[in-house]
């Protein structure tokens, strides 16, 4: 496992509050009151090792194939639907939306290979991630790849906690499979925009793995 460039900095911050914090604990708490010390001390080690654990890239392979779509994060699935995308396609689409807690590693990854068409980010609100207008409303990075098998949009958006958006893609660039498209931190959602009779492999409640779970095939 190694550590994500995104994190650098928030976890070089949070060490430095870390190390502060706990010399003022020990040297104004620890002769009066150790024990308020000792649980400021593994209070504060336990956030550390959090924000650490948030920015993780775990070792995993993914066997590319172009039939496959596969998961461009981890977490849950919570949305199987029917919807009509007014962004880019202009027609009705199959959503199928993961939900990201802050626990989840949050490196998003390319869910197909080939040569994006579109590349766009839309200010917005930050309702929670499984709020229904958090797709449309809330702040977003659009993503549409394509490829001879299909093409799908990919939207990457922010949430009540989630407050920023890192997308890597331009357009007319080509892009491998389980290659990284983005990260988002501290918790929110990914939709993906499939044509209508395409494959789908997974069910609501499901929980899935970047580059890893097999959403769909077309």
């Amino acid at each position: 496992m190694t550590i994500h460039r995104e994190g650098y900095k928030s976890i070089s911050i949070a060490a430095v509050i870390f190390i502060v914090l706990n010399l003022l604990a020990f040297n104004l708490l620890s002769p009066a009151m150790p024990v308020v010390a000792w649980i400021v001390f593994a209070v504060s080690l336990f956030l550390l090792l959090f924000i650490i654990s948030f920015f993780r890239i775990p070792k995993r392979t993914t066997a590319v194939n172009e039939q496959f779509i596969y998961s461009p994060c981890d977490g849950k699935v919570v949305v199987i639907e029917e919807v009509v995308d007014e962004e880019y396609f202009k027609d009705k689409r199959i959503q199928l939306s993961v939900f990201m807690s802050p626990a989840n590693v949050h490196v998003n990854v390319n869910p197909i290979a080939g040569e994006v068409k579109y590349s766009q980010y839309h200010k917005g609100k930050y309702l929670v991630a499984w709020h229904p207008k958090s797709s449309t409303e809330n702040e977003r990075h659009s993503v549409v790849l394509s490829n001879n098998c299909t093409t799908i949009l990919v939207k990457q958006i922010a949430g009540a906690l989630a407050k920023r958006i890192v997308n890597y893609l331009q357009p007319s660039q080509k892009v491998e499979q389980g290659g990284e498209l983005g990260f988002i931190k501290f918790g929110s959602r990914v939709d993906l925009l499939l044509p209508v009779g395409t494959k789908i492999n997974v069910k609501l409640g499901e929980k899935v793995q970047a580059g890893v779970t097999v959403l769909a095939e077309c």
